[in-house]
């Protein structure tokens, strides 16, 4: 009896992995978007946390303060990751029904 419920939960794991690698994929291409300093900053990652674009606009560039625009762009990057990393927790929180499994990303 138990053997049948035992390959009916292996088939249930082998498609929740492939609907995985399928979401992994599709959140390789959706992009979440930050800015900072009221828009001089803007940057864009995507599902895999990776930068695909970063805008300065030039009244963001002050030679005597780099200092600052460093900063507006660390916070800029840093708040897209988060949403980056957010968005991918919610889209696998629909896949996996809310377990936590470790290891899955």
């Amino acid at each position: 009896m138990m053997g049948g419920n035992m390959g009916k939960m292996m088939k249930q794991v082998q498609k929740m992995q492939q609907d995985m690698v399928k979401l992994q994929e599709e959140l390789a291409s959706r992009t979440v978007e930050s800015t900072a300093g009221g828009g001089v900053v803007r940057v864009v990652v995507n599902g895999k946390n990776e930068i695909i674009s970063m805008e300065i606009k030039p009244e963001a560039v002050d030679p005597e303060d780099v200092e600052m625009l460093q900063d507006l762009i660390m916070a800029a990057v840093n708040e897209a990751l988060k949403k980056a990393q957010e968005m991918v927790a919610q889209e696998m929180g629909k896949l996996t029904g809310g377990l936590n499994i470790p290891g899955l990303l």
